[in-house]
């Protein structure tokens, strides 16, 4: 097989993967947001000792966090520790998380 149809071939399977996971990234943004999450931009996560805080949130990408699945390992700017977070649904904050919450960001990276 010539090197060039080769590198075509190489070309259109990556092109055919990073449409699928855009599919992808699309198809689980809708479902999180069906059960009242933020598919994605500045979200309201909750640390495993209870701190609230937002954080940018985007599927499949992440530069100052661990991705497991839909829990992040990241910086809890709140109790300065490291530990798991997950997003919170806004139908399951108060008013008063939600300004707890508004005053605590970890930056403004994904």
């Amino acid at each position: 097989m010539p090197a060039d149809h080769m590198a075509t071939l190489i070309l259109i399977a990556v092109l055919v993967a990073a449409f699928a996971l855009a599919i992808r990234v699309i198809v689980v943004a809708r479902r999180r947001a069906d059960l009242g999450y933020r598919p994605l931009g500045e979200v309201v996560v909750r640390c495993r000792d209870g701190h609230l805080f937002t954080t940018i949130w985007v599927p499949l990408m992440s530069f100052k966090a661990i991705r497991l699945g839909w829990i992040r390992l990241q910086y809890c700017p709140v109790g300065e520790h490291w530990t798991f977070v997950t997003p919170v649904p806004d139908s399951n904050l108060t008013n008063r998380e939600r300004r707890v919450a508004d005053r605590y960001h970890d930056g403004p990276i994904p």
